[in-house]
């Protein structure tokens, strides 16, 4: 499984001679530009030329002002994260638990409730019905874990007393014109912790895509 991921990877993808050949050509005019000079081309072209992956081709311009001409062809595409119906908009677990995963649809604002209990909000696969969505989790004398995908912004800012409202998503945002989730709320006497995916879960789904 391993070995079938690092194939999908873009840089560990074999090279087309159309790949070559709009590399070369970026380099021709870079040449015309004045930005390399003759042996400059002639060694960039023997690299090119010899390149069997796109990996080996993307440090050729990379110093250049210019795209990469490989760039967008090879930009693995992301899942859609809007539309479709709203489901509910809490989940309750009283001396019990809940589960949300798979492919649903959160909407605008959800409250979590886990009293002397646990629950477990997955987004890897869910669909978003606003841009911008509120999860409020309240844990009182149990616990909630919330699974963000690397595809969605997530903000946090919950308070944790006699608890923990552990954030252990310290990555920059995913960028404009993603979804944004904020999640807030109390965990007290309890505990709630906000994670990526399971790297097993995040690796299927992206065999899946």
């Amino acid at each position: 499984m391993a070995d079938e991921l690092e194939k999908r990877e873009p840089n560990g993808m074999r090279a087309s001679d159309a790949d070559r050949e709009k590399v070369a050509q970026a380099l021709h005019k870079a040449m015309a530009d004045g930005r390399i000079d003759v042996s400059e081309l002639d060694e960039r072209l023997a690299t090119v030329y010899q390149a069997k992956t796109i990996g080996e081709l993307t440090p050729v311009t990379a110093d250049l002002p210019i795209e990469s001409p490989l760039a967008a062809q090879h930009q693995p595409a992301l899942p859609d994260r809007s539309g479709g119906t709203p489901g509910s908009q809490v989940s309750v677990g009283v001396l019990s638990g809940f589960e949300r995963k798979g492919a649903w649809t959160v909407p605008p604002t959800h409250t979590a409730v886990a009293f002397m209990g646990g629950g477990e909000l997955d987004l890897s696969q869910a669909k978003f019905s606003a841009a911008h969505t509120t999860i409020t989790c309240v844990a009182f004398m149990g616990g909630i874990e919330v699974r963000v995908p690397e595809d969605v912004n997530v903000h946090v800012n919950g308070i944790g007393f006699m608890g923990a409202f552990d954030n252990k998503i310290h990555e920059p945002d995913a960028g404009d014109g993603r979804p944004t989730v904020k999640i807030t709320g109390l965990a007290f006497m309890g505990g709630v912790e906000v994670k990526r995916p399971k790297r097993r879960e995040r690796d299927r789904d992206e065999l899946e895509t």
